[in-house]
């Protein structure tokens, strides 16, 4: 869970004993809130360092640093995150298209994935135009943060990313069910799909994601692997 750090939350009024959990995470409904406050405390770190642009051998990839210190994620960070969304959304949108491969294929389990990528499509189209990921900028990158938000091969065999598949496909399993049992379960460790809603033992819907786009170099990739996989709009 990630709380920008210029967000507050407060109440009053209520009994002592009261449990207070931190909500501030954010999902497709706010994820533009998240990317404009990035861009305006972008701003402010910008600023901030002004002075020192012309004797600063990289002026964006300190102002990125300053952003991560200050906010708790840069634009790269970001990237990463809504990278690997998209990618658990798209195999997710194949499997509930797909009637020969999955066992349910209903309108409502569809609404949900367009819905995610249609809203990551729209902030990813603004990232397009950003400093951060200008070729001159991408270039100097960290190689670390380089593999992590290109290399889709990689992603998709990472132990976070499959974590996350997993927990996002049994979370809209039990929305569209309306329980928390009935599906089988699935393991980190399994070869394979982790889709619950899989019914081929060699389902090969990350093959067919490497072979379209093997690597991911910035916003403008991303936003067409989205197209791709959206169906008809």
């Amino acid at each position: 869970m990630w709380v920008p750090g210029s967000w507050r939350l407060s109440a009053g009024g209520v009994p002592e004993d009261t449990i207070s959990i931190n909500h501030n995470w954010f999902n497709a409904y706010n994820l533009h809130w998240v990317w404009n406050l990035l861009h305006e405390d972008h701003k402010v770190a910008k600023e901030y360092i002004e002075d020192i642009r012309d004797i600063c051998d990289n002026f964006e990839a300190l102002c990125q640093r300053n952003l991560a210190a200050n906010t708790g994620m840069n634009f790269h960070d970001f990237f990463i995150f809504i990278t690997r969304f998209v990618l658990v959304n798209v195999i997710e949108l194949y499997h509930v298209q797909e009637p020969e491969d999955a066992k349910v294929n209903l309108p409502e389990a569809t609404h949900h994935y367009v819905y995610n990528l249609m809203q990551i499509r729209e902030v990813a189209s603004k990232m397009i135009s950003a400093d951060a990921f200008s070729i001159e900028n991408l270039c100097v990158i960290s190689e670390g943060n380089r593999s992590a938000m290109s290399d889709v091969t990689k992603i998709l065999k990472d132990d976070g990313f499959r974590r996350l598949w997993m927990t996002l496909s049994e979370a809209y399993e039990c929305i569209r069910r309306g329980q928390r049992i009935l599906y089988e379960v699935r393991y980190l460790n399994q070869e394979g799909c982790l889709s619950v809603t899989c019914s081929k033992s060699d389902c090969n819907v990350v093959d067919r994601i490497t072979f379209f786009m093997r690597e991911i170099h910035g916003p403008e990739d991303l936003v067409r692997l989205i197209d791709t996989a959206l169906p008809e709009r």
